[in-house]
């Protein structure tokens, strides 16, 4: 395993924020943190890359005690914050160049290091403008090449793709896989269920700081749902009449969005019509992870943790 938290608990003054938590991430994949505002997801990745320590429990990365070896552990990882952490006036090779400097790293490695991130994600063309007049997709990759310059086995990212344009995040979604199939380590956080089931071997899903569920995206879904959904997009007024012709049916409200599920989907969406269910606004679908989420937590996924 290349993280290994056991009964990890940190407080802030009375306020738990993570508490008892368990979890282990083996080498190679993606494991995810998922959860909504205040589960505890980030201050668990910097309990994790030794910016903070538990109160109670430990924390071992590549078998080491964080707590006791945060240089050796850091020097072994990359981490890309949920905020961007650019010298604004220098250029993405200066950028570069400066954080593997602090990795310790010789002129001739960065050398032949910084044209292999720039042509990875793809900063060539902007490699040479100061931070500050590159769009928020380019900064957002220049911020994740950072993370990389030291070749790390295990890369920690806070929420890398949040406000970016669809086309930005399937292009960094890639390079997340290559990065994979060359064995590197991925622990990530994200709000986008997507993403997640796109990109996450496992996840655990956080709520109050606890650890609700862990297993594969597909996993977690047979567990808790049924493998099929209705969706419908209507009015709440007419839910609770809806849901009384349907008599019992197993479902998930989330503002005007209510959720139907059932084992057999063309069945299900004739009942959901016949009950009343407006045709305009009807979504049949399997159910995904994002229904898994709703179920546990009972909220949406807006915000940072």
């Amino acid at each position: 395993m290349v993280i290994e938290c056991s009964r990890v608990t940190k407080r802030f003054g009375s306020q738990v924020v993570v508490d008892e938590l368990d979890l282990s991430v083996p080498a190679g994949g993606c494991f995810g943190l998922l959860g909504p505002n205040g589960a505890g997801k980030t201050t668990t990745l910097k309990m994790i890359y030794g910016v903070t320590a538990p109160t109670e429990g430990s924390i071992r990365v590549f078998g080491e005690d964080v707590t006791k070896h945060p240089r050796r552990v850091r020097a072994r990882l990359g981490v890309t914050l949920q905020e961007n952490a650019l010298i604004e006036v220098l250029t993405p090779v200066e950028n570069l160049r400066v954080f593997g400097r602090y990795h310790l790293l010789s002129e001739a490695k960065l050398d032949d290091r910084i044209p292999d991130l720039l042509d990875f994600l793809d900063l060539r063309s902007h490699a040479h403008l100061p931070v500050v007049a590159l769009s928020g997709g380019f900064q957002r990759r220049l911020q994740i090449a950072l993370s990389l310059v030291n070749e790390p086995e295990l890369l920690i990212l806070d929420e890398p793709t949040t406000g970016l344009d669809p086309a930005v995040r399937l292009a960094l979604w890639s390079r997340i896989g290559e990065l994979r199939a060359r064995g590197t380590t991925v622990l990530i956080t994200t709000h986008y269920m997507d993403e997640a089931e796109r990109l996450c071997d496992r996840l655990a899903i956080l709520s109050e700081g606890r650890r609700l569920v862990e297993g594969s995206p597909r996993e977690l879904i047979d567990a808790h749902l049924a493998r099929a959904a209705v969706e419908i997009d209507q009015d709440p007024a007419h839910h609770a009449s809806l849901l009384a012709r349907l008599n019992g049916v197993h479902h998930l409200k989330a503002g005007r969005r209510l959720m139907i599920y059932g084992d057999d989907g063309p069945a299900l969406l004739e009942a959901v019509q016949r009950a009343g269910g407006d045709p305009a606004g009807l979504v049949s679908r399997p159910s995904n992870l994002e229904d898994v989420f709703l179920a546990l937590t009972g909220t949406g996924l807006d915000g940072d943790a």
